[in-house]
């Protein structure tokens, strides 16, 4: 069986370059899930090699020999020597102006081109030679070069000037990028204080067992799941919940790794490993959400890959026969063609897609929406309808007995509720335990005989020779609007009535929702009345009542007919829609991992106001992925027909590469600041 690996890239600055990584290892039928993600640098893919490493190694080498490849992070910190190589150029480009001797002008400025071009000289050269292939680096180098031959030695300095120092703040975005959604979903501590035999150490998280013990002081995040064995404390749970108010916890009781233990030392035994804990999974979901990649994305990486040799090879068309066909001299033609390979880098068309739709992520999981792929933030913009389940999600999913209503007078309130709850005791849906929690009469369950669960519907038993039932209008017969009716022998003897709190912002929610033109439905298996009720109070537009999960499932896929349809439910009953609407989003509690794998989005918070956020952030994201590509595209455009007919130098060409780069970068980190 093929087993997951997980290696980290460096040196990796291009995402048309990881495109071409991932494309090259895919061609190797002993990998599979193959997946570069230039926004965490990370490569993952499956394989049954014992030791794929080195196979790997000779791969990534051959597509791009500068990029290296380790088996763990390396969280080596290392100098910036393309920065100090920058500075020292500009000071000694500042001496050769102040000095008068012309060869040692000459030789300074020699001597700038050699640290400016030093690094990309080496790329070019590494590119050629393993994977024969010209890449920007070549075109940069063979237009510097072009230029001193040609006797433009300050025009092809500033060709290597803007292009190192473009490469140098590109950088620095790229990353600051990745650091943002890092920050964002900073829920892990890399510590654990174990006690062991009376005595606490300190270990790594990863290192910890089941049934361990841990010491979480005053200010400490919990490290793993666990359940409280000694003291009782006040939690801080904003880090994965968003809730702002400290949560009381004590002996016996369940906490979460990602919370902040905010009052007095509590002992916690060990209930999932590292890997297994909240806190790891949802880290791990966000920063290797990217590898769902849109198809918007795809496609502007796999363009790219055919741009730069197709305008090589305009460019040597120019150089070659223009002077044939007018009257521009072959210096001219020569200057022009160098212009164009100047222009020819795909950059800004290639990163513009991927880091928005990262950035778009990263800002989603600070507002504690959890996207799992950029597929799904693109879908988003394109979905017309939502769905809703109702309890848990329109409702608080907190029920109370609101009344009894006796049917047969021959019963009372209370040997009505003593009937269900005889019943109900042999069950564990929700209904069943808020029933046995109203019900005061001691029970005696002896002579229940028969008990049959019918899904969706209610249950059915013989009590002392009757025949009861307790459930749905439908199923005993009745079409009274209660919400469980009771029946002895098919004759209705009682019905109860149970209040679902509509969420404080559900109206304004969906008002919210309705704005973006999407139509609101919602799907129930409640009664009628009470689904009713909610979707008038709320304002849905349609509504279904009383549905079995597998109506519910067919509803859904009738209205994905005409409509691409978000579901919201709670990701653990609602399983089978999650799964077939266009994008599932869950409202599940964060402690679910039905939840979380479910859904394709996960409002961790369990608040209503996710959902016109993630609608608003995927619609920005959108929205600058266009600008991006218009404006990189039409500047290039643009001067390429210029330098075509010589009215474009060398300083507009790589504004026209490096600058565009820049400038679409820094509009894709817009989307963080939503």
């Amino acid at each position: 069986m093929p087993l997951n690996y997980k290696y980290y890239l460096e040196n990796l600055d291009c995402a048309n370059c990881a495109k071409k990584i991932e494309d090259e290892i895919k061609k190797d039928d002993r990998f599979s899930s193959v997946v570069v993600n230039f926004s965490t640098l990370t490569l993952n893919f499956k394989t049954k090699l014992d030791n794929p490493f080195p196979e790997i190694l000779k791969m990534v080498k051959r597509v791009e020999p500068d990029v290296l490849v380790y088996a763990e992070k390396n969280e080596e910190n290392k100098g910036d020597l393309e920065l100090f190589r920058f500075i020292l150029a500009l000071i000694l480009l500042g001496v050769s102006f102040l000095i008068k001797n012309e060869l040692a002008k000459e030789i300074l400025l020699v001597i700038c081109y050699l640290l400016l071009m030093y690094k990309t000289f080496i790329r070019a050269i590494k590119k050629i030679v393993k994977s024969h292939n010209v890449d920007e680096n070549a075109l940069i180098c063979i237009s510097a070069i072009g230029a001193y031959i040609l006797g433009e030695h300050m025009e092809g300095l500033m060709v290597l000037l803007l292009y190192v120092l473009g490469k140098i703040l590109e950088e620095k975005a790229v990353n600051k990028s990745r650091t943002s959604i890092k920050d964002l979903v900073e829920l892990k501590t890399s510590y654990a204080n174990l006690k062991k035999n009376k005595r606490i150490t300190k270990v790594k998280s990863d290192e910890l067992e089941i049934g361990d013990v841990i010491v979480v002081k005053k200010g400490e995040l919990i490290p793993v799941d666990g359940k409280i064995i000694n003291g009782s404390t006040s939690v801080d749970t904003s880090g994965l919940t968003g809730e702002s108010l400290l949560r009381k916890v004590q002996v016996g009781e369940s906490v979460l790794s990602g919370f902040i233990n905010a009052g007095d030392v509590i002992e916690i035994e060990v209930e999932k490993t590292y890997f297994d804990s909240t806190a790891y999974k949802i880290i791990e979901l966000t920063l290797n959400a990217t590898n769902n990649k849109a198809k918007t994305e795809t496609f502007v990486s796999r363009i790219a890959s055919y741009y730069t040799p197709i305008v090589l090879v305009i460019a040597i068309l120019i150089g070659a026969f223009l002077p044939l066909v007018s009257s521009v001299t072959y210096q001219d033609s020569i200057y022009r063609a160098l212009t164009f390979l100047v222009i020819s880098c795909p950059c800004a068309i290639a990163i513009s897609v991927p880091l928005s739709y990262f950035a778009g992520i990263g800002i989603s999981s600070k507002k504690k929406v959890l996207v799992k792929g950029s597929n799904y933030l693109d879908l988003l913009t394109k979905c017309d309808a939502i769905v809703f389940d109702k309890t848990g999600t329109l409702t608080t999913g907190s029920f109370e007995l609101e009344k009894i209503n006796v049917y047969d007078e021959s019963y009372s309130e209370v040997q009505i509720l003593k009937l269900a709850s005889l019943g109900e005791s042999f069950s564990n849906h929700p209904i069943a335990k808020l029933i046995l929690s109203e019900n005061k009469e001691a029970l005696d369950t002896s002579r229940v005989s028969k008990f049959k669960e019918i899904d969706g519907k209610g249950i059915e038993f013989s009590y002392q020779g009757d025949a009861i039932k307790v459930g749905s209008a439908s199923f005993c017969g009745v079409k009274k609007r209660d919400n469980v009716f009771v029946s002895v022998n098919d004759k209705v003897i009682g019905g109860l009535v149970f209040n679902d709190h509509i969420k404080d912002n559900a109206k304004r929610v969906i008002l919210k929702l309705k704005s973006y033109h999407m139509k609101t439905y919602m799907l129930t298996g409640d009664n009628e009345s009470f689904a009713s009720l909610v979707a008038k109070n709320v304002g849905i537009d349609e509504y279904s009542s009383e549905l079995l999960p597998e109506e519910k499932f067919q509803k859904l896929e009738d209205l994905q007919k005409t409509h691409q349809v978000i579901f919201v439910g709670d990701g653990i009953n609602d399983a089978p829609s999650l799964v077939q609407a266009d994008v599932g989003v869950s409202m599940g509690n964060i402690g679910s991992n039905s939840a979380i794998e479910a859904s394709d989005i996960v409002i961790m918070n369990d608040d209503l106001e996710g959902l016109p956020t993630m609608m608003r952030i995927a619609r920005k994201t959108k929205k600058i992925i266009m600008m991006n590509l218009i404006f990189s595209i039409g500047i290039k455009i643009l001067i390429l027909i210029l330098a075509m007919f010589g009215f474009a130098h060398m300083a507009s060409a790589v504004f026209a590469d490096t600058g565009v780069t820049l400038l679409a970068i820094l509009n894709s980190l817009r989307i963080l600041k939503d």
